[in-house]
This record gives structure tokens, sequence and C-alpha cells, in this order.
């Protein structure tokens, strides 16, 4: 008896804790930008000084997005690399059916068409907003003097673009190798937060997963 009851504490517990983690998750998303936490992201890929990234961040401007902004649409090249402070925006294929979602970004990542941006050249798909949006920006002209002007600064974006690949690549791997079942879990368990701001039906684009096998698994699998 006082084994249940104890396990049912423990339970209980754990779904406070989830909701908790949930919470300041999309405080983080929706309310955005903390200087500390943006460093330490980058920290991830590159040992950043503090003078260095005192050297990117004032060539930043900000920018104000609405809710259903277009970003980039296909054909047009992406002359600007935001670095997102609150808010979701939405990478998409669109077709006569449907659209074939490709990426969601959120603080502290960044928000653009990458190869776009990298390359110059025109894209191929859109990018919007899913969310009123606060970001700040630099064009691709003022980077490029970045890295001419400070090494670490160039390697933390090259670490970056590694990591960008690194994803597309273990993406692919998840769409062709994992059952949706365990897709979904894994988007659950990496972005929990995102099934309160993002409506499903992109969350099931994003995993390949129709409409009506999703909201199953939303209504039926823990995680």
């Amino acid at each position: 008896m006082y084994r249940d009851g104890l396990e049912i504490s423990i339970i209980k517990e754990y779904a406070i804790f989830r909701k908790l983690t949930l919470v300041i998750e999309w405080s983080r998303t929706v309310c955005g930008y903390n200087f500390m936490e943006r460093l330490e992201y980058f920290k991830r890929f590159h040992d950043l000084s503090k003078t260095d990234y005192d050297l990117l961040v004032e060539k930043l401007r900000p920018i104000s997005l609405k809710k259903g902004e277009i970003i980039i649409v296909p054909g047009q090249i992406q002359k600007e690399l935001f670095f997102v402070k609150s808010g979701v925006q939405m990478a998409y294929h669109d077709t006569d059916t449907k659209n074939h979602v490709i990426a969601f970004t959120y603080f502290p990542n960044l928000c653009a068409i990458p190869e776009s941006f990298s390359s110059q050249t025109p894209s191929r798909y859109y990018l919007t907003c899913l969310t009123d949006s606060e970001m700040e920006y630099l064009t691709y002209e003022e980077l490029q003097n970045l890295f001419d002007q400070s090494q670490p600064i160039e390697r933390l974006f090259r670490r970056m673009t590694e990591a960008v690949l690194a994803g597309v690549i273990n993406r692919h791997i998840e769409l062709h190798s994992m059952t949706m079942k365990d897709r979904f879990k894994t988007f659950c368990q990496r972005s929990p937060h995102l099934l309160q701001l993002v409506p499903h039906k992109y969350i099931a684009s994003y995993l390949a997963i129709d409409a009506t096998n999703f909201s199953k698994l939303f209504n039926k699998v823990k995680f």
C-alpha cells in the first residue's frame, strides 16, 4: 500500500515537473532574449570571448515582425541573417496540395534559409513568422566584414553551419528509419514547448505524419 502511494506521489511530482518545464520553455520562446543565454548558446559551438561577442552584437539591428508575416519567398535571396529574441518562425515548401514544413526556429536560434544566405542564391521555399517575433539582424556583407576582423567569429559561424548540416542529416535519418510514434516522441522530448505554440498541422507536416495519426499520438503517447 505504501509502495503504491509512493509511486503515485512520484508520478504526480514528475507531472508537475513536466508542466513547469513546459512553462519555462514557453516563456523563453515567447518572452525571449537574455544576454547571457545567447552568449552561452554561442559558446556551445565555439568559446567566443566577450570582446568578440560585443563586436558581433554591436552590428545587430532590431526588427519586429507580426504573426503571419513573410520573411522570405521562393526566388528571393536572403540578404539578412536573423537572431531570434522571441517568437517562432517556420520554413516551408509550398505545393499545389499542401505545405511541407522544413524547420522551426526560436530563441536562441538563428533564423534564415541557410543555403540562400550562405551562397547568396535564390531561396526555393518560404520563411514566415508563426507568432509575433522580435529579432535582430545583420546583412551578409556585414557578416563577411566581421569574419575579416575576427577569426573567432568566423570559426563560430563555421561550426554553427556544420551543426546545421549535422542536423539535416540527422533529420533525414529520423524520417527514414524511425516509426511515426518514435518521431513524435523524439520531437516532444526535444521541443515540447512548440506543442503549445505551433498549430499541430505544421508539426505533423514536419514529422511527415498525417493529421489523423498525429492527433491519435498526441492524445495517447506519453513523453
